[in-house]
């Protein structure tokens, strides 16, 4: 049944390595689970309310991913989106929490129009297929970077805007260890390397010190206080103020584009692109991701988008959206066994999305490199990725510098009219903004 629905045959995959690649796909996002609900919590908000929230949105929307658009992509609350919520629309523009996330549910109807009138699926399609290479090459280095940050490798003390940590204490220790001892078992093709990983790495992390087992520690807990935050909406006072349209415009800027980088690099990776460098079904997928943010929003939790972690399960041969059913299920799991994902340190995802990077780096050879009006754009889309700290950024750069480079070149031609519309309006972003 499940071969047949998802098309697996076509596809050159099977039922075993759909599911490993969701599990995969699920550790590599556990994260969410611990860093969401504290840094909503600086917003006010119930942290385990929050916990839950992120857990059934992620569950939910990745649902809608697998069974509508068919995708091994899961979504979950965007890191990024999360702060600039609890940091910015709340904490500068003073909104109340409640207030923030009605701002975000009017963000998520505005997507689910655009996602109707087709209107993302023509931007995705508006970009150049060197770009989407590019993409994805920015978004190995990017999620590289995050590995290497959240293991303690890399910091930004010291006097330098990043450099090296002390590799000798037990957490950079033990991400190495897990990037030896999974790129050791990638290169032997086994199958399942990058979740046997995790799972090892986390138990070499009991004796250092580093994974830690809490005073009567429970595997199973039970659901509560979700009604603190679901349905707390509130409309701000002045819908149409400055600092409300700011921050609608915001959150629909970051997640559009973090979401189309992320399909584009992911595809591209996984050979999903037609060869015109379209993603078949793609209003499908931008549907799904529209639908969790407005499900997101309405049970308490910030922008739900597309994770770019998603390369973990697909890396380990996910194609179709079985893999992507697996990691809903697992995210629903997990509101009972909390405790037990939560074990999973940050240096044991580490080495899963350093080796997810060296993945995602590769369609950097299909980029024409002699041809200037091509590399120069594609070279800015892969470094402002992790410099700047987002897809969004290294879209922006890319796409400016194509359009800019081409008309002064005299091959205005290779642009299409929708990318100068969305150049100029990038470049507005930045003047008005």
């Amino acid at each position: 049944m499940l071969e047949k629905f998802f098309n697996l045959k076509a596809h050159k995959t099977d039922v075993k390595t759909e599911v490993v690649a969701g599990i995969t796909t699920f550790m590599t996002m556990a994260y969410i689970l611990a860093v969401n609900p504290l840094i909503l919590g600086d917003a006010g908000m119930s942290v385990s309310g929050v916990f839950l929230a992120t857990a059934i949105s992620a569950g939910f929307a990745t649902l809608v991913m697998a069974l509508y658009a068919k995708y091994p992509f899961a979504l979950a609350p965007g890191m990024g989106l999360n702060a600039f919520f609890a940091y910015t629309v709340v904490a500068k523009y003073g909104f109340t929490w409640q207030e923030a996330l009605f701002i975000i549910l009017v963000e998520g109807i505005i997507f689910i129009l655009l996602s109707f009138f087709k209107v993302r699926e023509l931007i995705f399609d508006s970009i150049p297929l060197a770009l989407k290479n590019a993409v994805s090459a920015g978004i190995g280095l990017f999620i590289a970077l995050i590995g290497l940050a959240n293991a303690g490798i890399v910091t930004n003390q010291g006097g330098t805007i990043i450099g090296m940590a002390d590799i000798t204490q037990p957490g950079p220790l033990l991400a190495l260890i897990g990037v030896l001892l999974t790129g050791f078992l990638v290169a032997k093709k086994v199958k399942g390397a990058i979740l046997i990983g995790i799972v090892a790495t986390t138990l070499i992390g009991l004796p250092m010190g580093v994974t830690v087992i809490p005073e009567g520690f429970m595997p199973f807990s039970l659901p509560r206080d979700l009604g603190e935050v679901a349905l707390k909406l509130q409309m701000p006072k002045n819908l149409l103020s400055t600092e409300v349209l700011l921050a609608i415009f915001t959150f629909l800027f970051v997640d559009m584009f973090d979401t189309v980088g992320t399909l584009a690099g992911i595809a591209s990776k996984a050979n999903m692109l037609d060869k015109d460098g379209r993603l078949p079904r793609v209003e499908r997928a931008l549907l799904s991701d529209a639908i969790g943010t407005t499900a997101g929003a309405l049970l308490g939790t910030s922008t739900v988008t597309t994770f770019v972690e998603s390369s973990a399960g697909v890396a380990e041969g996910g194609r179709t959206g079985l893999t992507a059913l697996t990691t809903g299920l697992l995210f629903l799991v997990a509101v009972f066994f909390a405790p037990l994902f939560l074990l999973i340190p940050s240096q044991a995802t580490a080495p899963a999305l350093i080796i997810v990077g060296l993945f995602m780096i590769s369609p950097i050879a299909k980029i024409d490199w002699e041809d200037f009006t091509v590399s120069v754009p594609a070279f800015l889309t892969i470094i402002m990725m992790p410099f700047g700290y987002s897809i969004a950024e290294g879209i922006v750069f890319g796409m400016i510098s194509y359009t800019i480079l081409k008309v002064l070149t005299g091959k205005h031609k290779d642009v299409s009219v929708l990318m100068y519309v969305i150049s100029v309006l990038f470049m507005l972003r930045y003047i008005l903004l």
